[in-house]
């Protein structure tokens, strides 16, 4: 019997949403090993494979099986006027029933950050979350240091909601992060609470 594909594409101003394919390995390993110094600081350590082609396609096959169980959405930017591999965004850990929430990561390569494209990304992703996806809420994290990320979260209307401990190993070291949520019916309105 043959499965199908899981098609997803998202439409932005300047990018299209999509799965990544078999395709992107060498753009993807090009990009990720570029934006090395740019990227390790706030991720997880590497592993020693990372950039290799077995890696990649395992990554390939994880986004397919995990749209078509609806447990995530994992696509990479992708830039409609030269078709340039900027970056990726995850939405995971989907969980249904009572919580209908899920949770984003995301990374842009080097050259492309500071031009809004993850901002873009993540209002696209929230959005089709909310819409296509029927969700609540969605969280993200960062580390309490990473400003850039703090600022795209906050400009996409995500608002600050606390400190997790010993949330996320960066670098082999149990972190600290910040907590932010959006909700589809967010009367919150903006808070300066936690902003360093």
């Amino acid at each position: 019997m043959l499965t199908r594909k899981p098609k997803v594409r998202i439409e932005t101003e300047r990018m299209t949403l999509r799965l990544p394919q078999h395709s992107d390995f060498r753009n993807w390993a090009q990009l990720r090993d570029m934006s090395r110094e740019f990227l390790q600081p706030w991720e997880p350590k590497w592993a020693d494979d990372h950039l290799s082609r077995k890696a990649f396609s395992n990554r390939v096959y994880w986004a397919e099986r995990a749209v078509k169980s609806d447990t995530g959405l994992p696509v990479f930017l992708i830039r409609r006027a030269d078709n340039a591999l900027l970056g990726a965004i995850t939405l995971d850990n989907i969980r249904r029933g009572p919580a209908q929430s899920g949770t984003i990561g995301y990374w842009v390569g080097a050259p492309y950050a500071r031009e809004g494209y993850m901002r873009e990304a993540i209002e696209a992703v929230t959005h089709y979350a909310f819409a296509k996806l029927d969700l609540s809420r969605i969280e993200a994290a960062c580390l309490p240091e990473n400003v850039a990320s703090r600022g795209v979260l906050e400009k996409a209307g995500f608002k600050y909601e606390g400190v997790a401990q010993a949330y996320l190993q960066i670098n082999n070291r149990w972190r600290n992060h910040v907590l932010y949520s959006a909700l589809r019916s967010d009367r919150r309105g903006r808070t300066e609470v936690g902003l360093a």
